[in-house]
């Protein structure tokens, strides 16, 4: 990771004074940020103080040894490389320093090649166990061939998602829950010039705001109650790259001022910490909330509204985009079944005429449990969920002349499926109501109401 436009920030710690400012001199031309500490005591109480990405210490040192030093970084930063220089005759030293967790060990005399290569190696190292540990949190950023939709209404964002990706300005991206809001942010990361460095998504309204701010700036040790070792926030492991800020709208109006001075002077500190580290990431925010109404109610900051919305796009709901649920519904059966399943064309025109209050999400959802509750190859208007199939039977109602009662035909309707679901689980419940998407008590007390016991279930068989 590379801070304040250097390679990476390293300590240098000897108790001989030429030995240091060889090392320093070396390692600055080098192009690392380096500082120096004359003993163990002293290199502890910077790494207290700083993160940095190597600690280069000699082995014998007064007041505290390279393996005090080693223990105690590990302990206060675990993400920060130690090497070790050790004399000859102490290398069994150096290899129970490299159990205890040191990445390698140089014997003087050295060459300063030596110096170069560890160094080189051991923050590549650093930095790949850092590219792993993003990647398995976040899936690899699609292009636009991956958002799923041809109709105009998304082929009218594509030009602008492009455009949008060759800039490096904040940009907001608007739309309800589930319209695949993030996806789009995604996307443009993989086609900016940005896309070889990390995508980092964090759901503003999933995390307590005093967890939200040492998310995103990182903390010192001892910063708060549970802060056992410095650790680093979302700005500086998007550094270069792209910070995802979703569902923006629920950030607290605190940690709105301090956001719009990280965007302002490009510098932040963390929890706890002194010093400002400067950042170069791209901020995409998204909200499902109407920015405006908040700005009025004195919820948002205009002044932050403004910075994050110097380019902007919204994403349409699932119900303004018919065109597209056939394609979605392929996609997602694919995904959940692969080729073993199909809908039949009378499911999928259902499918395009309900109104997705959840999107795209809601749909995902419901063809997941689709292709797994139905037994055949062909998913037909009878598998589908009541609520979609009252849309044919809304349109087939017809009024008696002389009235209904409707309370007992709801009542029937829900006996009769209560039934067909136990029969289909050969009445076992908990699956019977899983299957009717209620909760068990719920079931239980509808099987109650209706005198429906589950022994006759069975006895039918």
């Amino acid at each position: 990771m590379q801070m304040n436009g250097l390679k990476g920030k390293i300590l240098v710690v000897d108790d001989e004074k030429s030995m240091r400012e060889i090392l320093q001199i070396f390692l600055k031309n080098e192009g690392y940020s380096v500082s120096i500490a004359n003993n163990g005591e002293s290199a502890i109480e910077a790494v207290k103080k700083d993160i940095f990405n190597l600690v280069i210490t000699d082995m014998k040192m007064p007041k505290a040894s390279g393996l005090d030093l080693l223990k105690r970084v590990k302990k206060i930063s675990s993400d920060t490389v130690v090497v070790i220089i050790t004399a000859f005759g102490t290398t069994e030293s150096a290899v129970e320093a490299m159990k205890l967790g040191a990445y390698d060990y140089i014997q003087k005399p050295f060459q300063l090649d030596d110096i170069r290569l560890v160094v080189k190696n051991a923050l590549e190292k650093q930095k790949l166990q850092k590219d792993v540990s993003i990647l398995k949190e976040q899936l690899m950023p699609p292009s636009l061939e991956n958002i799923i939709g041809r109709s105009p209404a998304v082929k009218s964002l594509f030009g602008v998602v492009a455009k949008s990706a060759e800039s490096t300005a904040s940009m907001l991206i608007t739309g309800e829950s589930g319209t695949g809001k993030e996806l789009f942010a995604k996307a443009i990361h993989s086609l900016s010039p940005r896309k070889d460095n990390h995508f980092v998504a964090v759901n503003c309204a999933a995390i307590p705001e005093g967890l939200l701010e040492s998310e995103l700036f990182g903390y010192m040790k001892g910063a708060f109650t549970g802060a056992a070792s410095n650790k680093q926030g979302l700005f500086e492991l998007a550094n270069e790259g792209t910070l995802f800020l979703d569902e923006i709208g629920e950030m607290t109006l605190s940690l709105q001022a301090k956001l719009l001075r990280v965007i302002e002077g490009k510098t932040f500190r963390r929890v706890g910490g002194v010093s400002d580290i400067e950042v170069n990431v791209r901020i995409i925010s998204a909200t499902n909330k109407n920015i405006h109404e908040l700005i009025e109610k004195k919820l948002f900051r205009e002044d932050l509204y403004f910075r994050l919305n110097v380019l902007s796009i919204n994403v349409p709901p699932l119900r303004e985009r018919q065109e597209d649920i056939p394609l979605l519904v392929d996609h997602f059966l694919k995904k959940f079944a692969g080729d073993t399943m199909r809908f039949s064309q009378d499911a999928v025109k259902l499918l395009q005429n309900y109104k997705w209050q959840g999107n795209i999400r809601e749909l995902e959802n419901i063809i997941e449990r689709l292709a797994l509750l139905c037994d055949g190859e062909i998913i037909g208007i009878e598998h589908l969920p009541e609520e979609i199939r009252a849309i044919e039977s809304a349109a087939d109602v017809t009024m008696p002349t002389d009235g209904m009662d409707f309370e007992k035909l709801i009542e029937d309707m829900e006996k009769a499926y209560l039934l067909k679901a136990l029969e289909k689980t050969n009445g076992v419940k908990t699956e019977a109501a899983k299957l009717l998407n209620l909760t068990f008590r719920s079931f239980r007390h509808k099987l109650k109401k209706y005198g429906i016991e589950t022994k006759i279930i069975t006895e039918r068989k």
